[in-house]
């Protein structure tokens, strides 16, 4: 039996207002690292940073994070931080901010790493020598606020890495369901599919326990419940606090079970050609549900326990209410030129092949299986059988 290790945020303070928490905290200094400027259209950022000032400290803002964190992004926050020198960096904003500024915490401690050294898992030295860190999601999806997980865009070379370390967990995590009412349908779509998306492969993942199969389930259980009330409704109260909680809980189940070829397949896309991470989950989810089977009787557990008749029926129906396309071929988001994804397939799939997230997929999957996937993605055909 393998040793097993279980992890989530030391504080998780949620509810109205939870925002209000920042001026809790105890220091001289915090750095604020955010996106664009919807956390700023909306007041969150100046309301944080003003809760900051009433505990007593200095302020600076880091922003302009991208939709997909890069390296570059990720070293000029790290240097304005080791200039400032703050005790607590305070992320606020959707998963690409909070990705990036626990990369930025990385190199903000360790200025003599390079990006290389930490691409392993457990190759990321202790953190906590110089800061502490604060996760505020503006978004119910990549549940960053809660794991142990980064996910940054080599830009030179088209590749999402995805960055895996203990230490990366956030010490509180703020979930304020204010915050995501703000987010327009199209992003509660993609970012609660990326929801969906963890919970669903944390429960097939190889390293799932039982510690982490209860809260995948729920986390199931509550987005097919309630994301396409979010989606039609977003000042829903409910929905949107139940699609907050839903994100958290999986979370907790995947940064402690980790995921599988989704996200592998995603990261790699996503990389190539911009697609949204949460949107190519959603295109990406029924294709490998269906492949998985042949190694893994866990969704018919979920079916079971949830009473779902088929759960890649129940996701194509979700991705139907949300408007999502059924292949990428269909994608409106970016263009995807046939030509250009034949081009890439090979390499594509040897990447994704390599992603860490492979490694706890149901199975033992080859290239020859994940470019098969990708080629059923994008055309719309149904997945093969496994290669020996």
């Amino acid at each position: 039996m393998a040793l097993m290790h279980f992890s989530v945020p030391r504080h998780i303070i949620s509810g109205p207002a939870a925002l209000n928490h920042l001026s809790t905290l105890k220091g001289r200094k915090a750095v604020l690292v955010t996106g664009g400027s919807s956390m700023k259209r909306f007041g969150f950022l100046d309301r944080a940073e003003q809760l900051l000032q009433q505990a007593g400290m200095q302020t600076l803002i880091v922003d302009g994070v991208e939709p997909n964190p890069s390296v570059a992004t990720v070293w000029r926050g790290a240097k304005a931080m080791q200039e400032f020198e703050p005790e607590w960096i305070v992320a606020i904003g959707g998963g690409s901010a909070l990705d990036a500024a626990k990369v930025m915490w990385c190199f903000y401690e360790h200025p003599e790493l390079k990006f290389e050294d930490i691409l392993t898992p457990g190759s990321m030295p202790p953190l906590r020598n110089k800061a502490r860190f604060v996760a505020i999601p503006s978004t119910s999806g990549t549940a960053s606020e809660i794991t142990a997980f980064s996910v940054i865009t080599d830009t030179d070379n088209h590749i999402k890495y995805p960055i895996v370390a203990a230490d990366m967990v956030p010490d509180i995590a703020i979930l304020d369901p204010a915050l995501p009412e703000t987010m327009p349908p199209h992003i509660t779509a993609n970012t609660g599919m990326d929801v969906l998306a963890h919970a669903i492969e944390a429960v097939a993942s190889t390293a799932a326990t039982s510690f982490t199969d209860p809260y995948a389930i729920e986390a199931i259980r509550l987005v097919l419940a309630n994301l396409e009330l979010a989606y039609r409704e977003p000042h829903n109260a409910a929905a949107r606090l139940n699609m907050h909680n839903a994100s958290a809980l999986a979370g907790m189940a995947f940064t402690n079970a980790s995921l599988g070829l989704v996200h592998s397949l995603a990261h790699k896309i996503g990389g190539e050609f911009g697609v949204t991470h949460g949107l190519a989950n959603a295109i990406l989810l029924p294709y490998i549900i269906r492949f998985n089977r042949q190694f893994s009787d866990k969704y018919a557990l979920v079916e079971k326990q949830l009473e779902i008749p088929d759960l890649a029926e129940a996701v194509e129906m979700l991705n139907r209410q949300l408007d999502i396309p059924h292949t990428f071929r269909l994608c409106q988001e970016v263009p995807f030129d046939e030509s250009h994804f034949s081009q890439v397939l090979a390499r594509m799939s040897q990447n994704a092949h390599a992603d860490p997230c492979t490694w706890t997929n149901p199975g033992q999957p080859t290239v020859a299986d994940v470019q098969a996937l990708y080629e059923a993605a994008f055309y719309g055909r149904q997945p093969a059988e496994a290669t020996v």
